[in-house]
């Protein structure tokens, strides 16, 4: 583990429990709590929602507090998470700059995971059951690789507690209320506006910015909500012809800006996908938004961006094998179907022999391995695993709490806020770090 992120584990959080000799990571803030108990709304049954939740009433069980969810079931993110297994947290081992992982909230998390880790997030599942496996990727998905795992352990942690769980109670407006405390307003007939001492939106799932405006109303600045992590439509009957072939080390990158990344790349029936594409959505998602997820779209197949390096390369090979057909090579272990697929790009044949190729062929294989040119023309449509990018500036919110800046009482956690990062378990442990931090603050009150 980098030094930077190593420090991470050192965090107040394992102090805290040490200090009050708590077993298996349940908290209690009892010590340092008023004898009066609060009422508390969750708004959002998601994976932020329920760990806050859990952490609120482990604090004070005599905590009165209700989950709202707006669809029929909760949790639904996590079910269908990292391909139906959860990929619940990182190793964080080979993180060296959060930037990287969080293009937006790097610096907010760097303070929070001091006080929640991913090594606190860790023992936290397997002390509620859950065994982890730690993946040769720094992916953590429990044993039995299945999210129904990470479900059952959050929902009967908070039906053990006594969290009030209620579906179909969609929230349209959280307000002040003229004798303290907040109100909170639902969408839909039958549900009467509820006061609550305390509230904590922790929605998310790429909501349409209209889901933000009660949010707004109440001063907070608001980041325009757009998706990330997606993946990439494009166009082209001849690569989509090679749907299911991945490249293990390409690099992608929009023309024109600072948006690259480099891993494994995936042809897909409706374009290209897999790590380099997701994280690709992630950096440049604000862009691609703006742009109508309409975009150029380099591939360096050869995972090299350097033409001349990959010219000599080329040369060499070439040089020893100058009575070899060109469709009989393997350049940088490419598959032969993906190679043919280029040699066509490029207007050469497969039964050219080696040293037969020109200095001006040479240049067209170079340039179409390092700078092949597609045309973006849309984003992925599976919305289930979208993330999203906006909602609540940070600059409204107290870093040390997550409450508002703007509201008193009124608290943030998960999507909803500015935060989010590439795939790889990381926008879960932001939802697991930012509702530890806010149950926290909102217990101790």
């Amino acid at each position: 583990m980098k030094k930077s992120v190593k420090a991470f584990s050192h965090c107040s959080y394992t102090k805290f429990l040490l200090l009050l000799n708590v077993q298996k990571y349940d908290i209690s803030f009892k010590q340092i709590l008023s004898p009066y108990y609060m009422k508390i709304a969750i708004v959002g049954g998601g994976a932020a929602g329920f760990f806050l939740a859990i952490h609120l009433k482990q604090a004070v069980p005599e905590n009165r507090v209700i989950i709202f969810e707006r669809a029929g079931r909760v949790l639904a993110k996590v079910r269908v998470s990292g391909g139906g297994r959860c990929n619940l947290t990182n190793s964080f081992a080979h993180v060296d700059d959060l930037s990287h992982i969080y293009p937006r909230g790097a610096r907010l998390m760097k303070r929070l995971l001091r006080e929640f880790s991913h090594e606190d997030a860790y023992r936290w599942f397997e002390a509620h059951g859950v065994k982890l496996v730690t993946q040769d990727d720094d992916c953590v998905f429990p044993a039995v690789q299945d999210s129904a795992a990470v479900i059952s352990c959050l929902t009967h942690q908070a039906g053990r507690l006594g969290v009030e769980v209620r579906l179909g109670h969609p929230v349209k407006a959280v307000k002040r209320h003229e004798e303290g405390g907040l109100e909170v307003l639902f969408s839909g007939e039958g549900h009467s506006a509820e006061r609550f001492d305390r509230v904590a939106v922790t929605t998310g799932g790429a909501p349409r910015s209209e889901g933000f405006d009660y949010l707004a109303a109440l001063g907070h600045k608001m980041e325009t909500p757009c998706p990330s992590l997606y993946t990439f439509s494009i166009l082209h009957k001849d690569l989509t012809a090679m749907m299911g072939l991945v490249v293990e080390a390409a690099q992608v990158s929009i023309p024109g800006t600072k948006f690259r990344s480099r891993g494994a790349l995936l042809i897909t029936h409706w374009g290209l996908s897999g790590p380099a594409i997701l994280k690709l959505s992630s950096y440049a998602a604000r862009h691609l938004h703006d742009a109508g997820y309409r975009s150029p779209l380099q591939v360096s197949w050869a995972g090299e961006v350097n033409m001349e390096t990959v010219r000599g390369y080329l040369q060499k090979m070439l040089s020893d094998n100058p009575r070899k057909q060109l469709g009989t090579l393997h350049p940088y272990g490419l598959q032969q179907r993906l190679w043919l697929y280029l040699l066509r790009r490029c207007g050469l044949c497969e039964e050219q022999l080696c040293g037969e190729l020109g200095g001006k062929s040479l240049n067209r294989l170079a340039n179409v391995l390092t700078a092949d040119a597609y045309a973006i023309e849309g984003k992925g449509t599976y919305r289930d695993e979208f993330v999203t990018c906006g909602g609540v500036a940070l600059s409204s919110v107290n870093a040390l709490t997550m409450e508002s800046r703007h509201c008193a009482g009124l608290y943030f956690a998960g999507e909803v806020l500015d935060v989010d990062a590439v795939t790889g378990g990381f926008n879960f442990q932001a939802a697991w770090t930012t509702a530890f931090v806010a149950a926290r603050a909102m217990a101790a009150r």
